[in-house]
């Protein structure tokens, strides 16, 4: 049996285990498996690698911790500074970035290739780092915003800050399933028409966040096809040779 699988916590919400058993059934593949690991420590990794785990995904909140488990990182992993895909290759791990193919060909077709507005990023962890990553290869400028100390504050995105922002990305996991009435505190009455709202969170597919940009007409999206096409990234990198 080839094992492969998703950690993180908690893990109630992914998508993935159901992504990989359907794409596992479709190629006839029968001595394949994919599973949710909801470990509360990113040194119980070690245990499921024994284990005979072959690649993995890794989700909130070990996308940066899981370096220091790693052996060696891709170019681009190593300048993101976050893994989510990782592959067991004869004992070596090697860790993988592909939350930025995802990101990079959902977010455009969203905003289309000739976007010239600035960007606001709603939270610092790895799924932001994986973010700017991309809005950096892209040109688009952008500003971080954060509940941690010496940066851009919520409290300084006002009505202004709103207005000069025409992309706003929520990176962090406010509004996931099951906490659905959470959302950044920012002053969504600014919103309008012009503005795209993009939520890395892709359950519930209407957040709170989307839905209060809809409700001011600008254009929204969810991480759902992100998920799709980083998973399928994931699963090309464990295949090759």
């Amino acid at each position: 049996m080839k094992k492969f699988g998703l950690i993180g916590f908690p893990l109630s919400h992914s998508f993935s285990p159901g992504f990989f058993e359907n794409k596992f059934k479709a190629l006839g593949l029968t001595d394949y498996e994919y599973k949710a690991y909801p470990i509360q420590h990113v040194l119980e990794v070690g245990k499921l690698i024994s284990e005979g785990l072959k690649g993995f995904n890794v989700t909130i909140p070990y996308k940066v911790d899981i370096i220091d488990m790693l052996d060696r990182l891709d170019e681009s992993a190593h300048k993101i500074g976050a893994v989510n895909c990782v592959k067991n290759v004869n004992g070596e791990l090697v860790g993988y970035n592909t939350d930025t193919f995802g990101f990079e060909h959902s977010l455009l077709s969203m905003i289309g290739p000739n976007f010239n507005g600035k960007a606001l990023v709603f939270g610092t962890g790895g799924a932001a780092m994986a973010v700017i990553f991309v809005l950096d290869q892209l040109g688009i400028p952008y500003t971080l915003v954060s509940r941690r100390q010496g940066l851009f504050s919520y409290e300084e995105v006002t009505d202004n800050v709103i207005k000069e922002h025409s992309l706003l990305i929520n990176t962090t996991p406010l509004g996931m399933y099951p906490k659905i009435s959470e959302c950044p505190k920012i002053p969504y009455d600014s919103i309008t028409s012009n503005h795209f709202l993009y939520d890395l969170v892709y359950n519930p597919r209407l957040t709170k966040f989307l839905e209060l940009g809809k409700n001011k007409n600008a254009t929204i999206k969810n991480g759902e096809d992100m998920l799709i096409l980083q998973a399928e990234k994931s699963w090309e990198i464990w295949n090759e040779n």
